[in-house]
């Protein structure tokens, strides 16, 4: 303060109860240019780990062509989710409207069952939604999903050709050694958990769409592989992705089969599958990587969904360990770093990086210090 008196603790935390007010409401406001932004980094962090391991086991390839090989990787991996997507939806949406019997029985016992004045068939429904109506509003999605796209592709593409500026940056920003060793220890832990939350959740992710593809078809559930890759897909969405991957095959299950011990048995192993993955496989992986507390976990989901949709939920872990790991360098906003970690300690995020980073990496680290 300008007397000289020290600030309460109690004004501070006011002060830092505000900032996140306005913080949220900045995020909110410039969400159309941040949320493409932000996917761009997060591709880009995962094309950067794939393009160092590459280094790592291929010394011999060089570092630009590393960098190459992992971008065309990852521009071949998102072909294949497009043409997985193209190919199996078209047969997913035949296989559904061949069920239209007995959803139109569904409809007549809902509305039979609630009193409700509702249509009783298929069609019924779809004419009272009247899809003249929504067709522009479905044609501007596609729009702007087209739009959000090709920006995220820009800022990728900036992005990875400014990156050998970064540490340059990094050094001129503080002009003491001791405040850049502590910068680059803070960006290496929010990098190595970043890199560690991914690898986390495609290794599960692979296993629970694994496993949900041989229940499936133990069951004979139609379209197995295109609900696998959904389940896949959806396990990157804390929570809310699993319950999707459980409900919805089920709920297929009892459409397509005339029995209800087929959509039963499933959402029990579906489930049952999940809870053994998430609460055995996934611990033993993150050891003390990721630090954050399931509740944090369930909350950050909502908040970040609130603010900017779902590329906030998507991104809703990653953006809460960048949050904890800077948070928690503040002697101000620690408490809030400590309520978002699991165990009180927010600076065992990243502590124990999964694998040592190249030789090559450490080199121009340490150069640029």
């Amino acid at each position: 303060m300008s007397d000289g008196r020290p600030v309460s603790n109690t004004s501070r935390n006011a002060q830092v109860i505000i900032a996140v007010i306005l913080t949220g409401a900045g995020l909110i406001w410039a969400a159309p240019i941040l949320t493409p932004l932000a996917l761009a980094i997060f591709l880009m962090l995962m094309i950067d780990a794939m393009a160092r391991d590459l280094h790592a086991r291929m010394p011999a390839l060089g570092a630009d062509a590393s960098l190459l090989a992992a971008i065309i990787t990852c521009a071949i991996a998102f072909a294949l989710i497009i043409f997985t997507v193209g190919s199996h939806g078209a047969g997913f949406v035949a296989k559904l409207l061949a069920y239209q019997p007995k959803l139109n029985a569904l409809l007549a016992m809902l509305a039979h069952t609630l009193h409700a004045r509702i249509p009783r068939t298929v069609s019924g429904l779809v004419a009272g939604l009247d899809p003249a109506h929504y067709l522009p509003i479905v044609a501007g999605g596609v729009q702007t999903l087209g739009q959000y796209s090709l920006l995220v592709l820009l800022y990728l593409g900036f992005l990875l050709a400014s990156r050998h500026g970064f540490e340059r940056k990094a050094v001129r920003l503080f002009h003491e050694r001791e405040g850049r060793h502590e910068a680059l220890a803070v960006f290496l832990r929010v990098r190595d958990s970043l890199e560690r939350y991914l690898w986390i959740q495609t290794v599960c992710g692979g296993f629970i769409a694994l496993g949900s593809w041989a229940l499936m078809m133990l069951v004979g559930l139609d379209s197995a592989f295109f609900w696998a890759f959904l389940i896949f897909v959806l396990n990157y969405i804390p929570i809310v992705g699993a319950a999707v991957g459980i409900v919805a095959p089920a709920l297929f299950a009892l459409l397509q089969f005339p029995t209800l011990w087929e959509g039963i048995f499933l959402a029990i192993a579906l489930l049952a599958l999940a809870f053994t993955v998430g609460n055995i496989l996934m611990p033993r992986m993150q050891g003390r990587q990721l630090n954050i507390d399931p509740v944090m976990i369930l909350l950050s989901l909502g908040f970040w969904g609130a603010v900017w949709g779902p590329t906030g939920m998507f991104l809703s872990t990653p953006l809460t360990i960048l949050v904890m790991v800077i948070l928690a360098q503040f002697d101000g906003t620690r408490w809030i770093a400590v309520l978002l970690s699991a165990d009180g300690d927010p600076h065992s995020v990243g502590a124990v990086p999964a694998q040592p980073p190249p030789v090559a990496s450490q080199n121009s680290e340490a150069s640029a210090l």
